[in-house]
C-alpha cells in the first residue's frame, strides 16, 4: 500500500470508479436494448421484457431495410451530401467567424447582432419553401448544402475560439506580410483544430440525420437520402399494421406476417448509428477540448 494513501483514499476510488462504471453502464443500456430488439423477432417484441439479449434471434428487420430497391443509391446520397457539405459548412463558418473577431471589421457588431437574431427569428416554414423555390434548389442536390451552409450557432462557437487565441499570432503573420487568408488557414486553422473537429462532428452527424429536406424539396428518387427511405419504410410499416388490424379486429393477429414499427425503429437507429460510432472515438477528444475552451473567453 502506497504510503501517501490511506484507507479513506483508497476507499474513495473504489466508490468513485464503481459510481463512473454504473454509470457507464446506464449510458450503454438503451444503445444495447435496441441492438437486441432490432436482432429479435418482431412479433415477440410486443410481448416486452427485452433487455441485453434478443429472445428470438432472426434477421428480418434488417433483410427488409436491406431489400430496398433504392438503398445502394440512397446511401451514396448520403455520403456525398455530408462530406460535401460538411467540409464546405466548416470551410465558410471558419472564414465567417474569422472575420466577425477581427476588431478592426467595421460591422462587426451589426453581424454579430444577425447572426444572434436569427437563433431566435425565423420566417417560417411556408416563406422558407418559396424561397428555396426561387431560387431554383428544389429537385436538385444543391439543396441539402447551400442553405444550411452556415449556421449562427457554429459562427459564435468558432468566433469565441479565434478570440481567445492570442493576438500575437495574426499580428507577427500581418508584420511578415501574410494576407487575412494566409492567417486564417496557415495560422489560426492549424491552432484550432479542437474547435475544427467539435463543428464538424456537429455538421457530419446534422446532415447525415437529415431527411426532412428531402421530403419537403426533393422528389427525386435518384437523390432520395438513405435516412428518408428508412423513414418511408417505417411509415410504410406503420400503415401496414394499422390496415391489417382494422381488417382482423386484433393487432396480434395482424402482425403475424408483419414487421412492426418497433422492430424497425430499433434497426433504423442501428444502421444509421454505426457510421457515427466510427468516426466520434477519433474527434472525441477534441469534441471535449473544442467545446470548453470555444466557450471561454479572455
Amino acid at each position: 500500500m502506497n504510503r501517501n494513501y490511506g484507507v479513506g483514499d483508497y476507499a474513495f476510488q473504489v466508490v468513485n470508479y464503481g459510481f463512473l462504471l454504473l454509470f457507464g453502464c446506464l449510458t450503454l443500456y438503451p444503445f444495447l436494448n435496441l441492438l437486441a430488439i432490432s436482432l429479435n423477432d418482431s412479433v415477440d417484441s410486443v410481448r416486452g421484457g427485452i433487455y441485453l439479449l434478443p429472445r428470438v434471434f432472426t434477421l428480418t428487420n434488417y433483410k427488409v431495410i436491406f431489400q430496398t430497391d433504392n438503398l445502394v443509391s440512397a446511401t451514396f446520397v448520403s455520403l456525398a451530401r455530408t462530406l460535401l457539405g460538411t467540409f464546405l459548412s466548416v470551410l465558410f463558418t471558419a472564414m465567417l467567424a474569422y472575420t466577425i473577431s477581427r476588431k478592426e471589421f467595421v460591422l462587426r457588431k451589426a453581424l454579430n447582432m444577425v447572426l444572434i437574431l436569427s437563433m431566435y427569428v425565423n420566417g417560417g416554414l411556408i416563406p422558407y419553401y418559396l424561397l428555396i423555390k426561387d431560387l431554383h434548389l428544389t429537385n436538385s442536390f444543391w439543396v441539402y448544402i447551400i442553405p444550411g451552409l452556415i449556421g449562427a450557432f457554429n459562427v459564435i462557437i468558432i468566433r469565441s475560439y479565434f478570440e481567445q487565441l492570442p493576438e500575437g499570432l495574426a499580428e507577427s503573420a500581418r508584420i511578415d506580410g501574410a494576407s487575412d487568408f494566409q492567417v486564417l488557414f496557415r495560422i489560426l486553422l492549424p491552432v484550432s483544430m479542437p474547435v475544427i473537429a467539435t463543428i464538424t462532428l456537429f455538421v457530419s452527424v446534422g446532415h447525415w440525420n437529415s431527411w426532412f429536406d428531402n421530403y419537403l424539396f426533393n422528389s427525386k428518387q435518384s437523390l432520395s437520402t438513405l435516412q428518408y427511405e428508412l423513414m418511408k419504410i417505417l411509415l410504410k410499416s406503420v400503415q401496414q399494421v394499422s390496415t391489417d388490424a382494422a381488417r382482423s379486429g386484433k393487432v396480434d393477429k395482424a402482425m403475424v406476417n408483419a414487421v412492426t414499427p418497433q422492430s424497425i425503429r430499433a434497426s433504423m437507429t442501428m444502421v444509421v448509428t454505426v457510421p457515427i460510432l466510427f468516426v466520434y472515438p477519433f474527434m472525441q477528444r477534441y469534441f471535449i477540448k473544442g467545446i470548453t475552451v470555444g466557450a471561454m473567453k479572455e
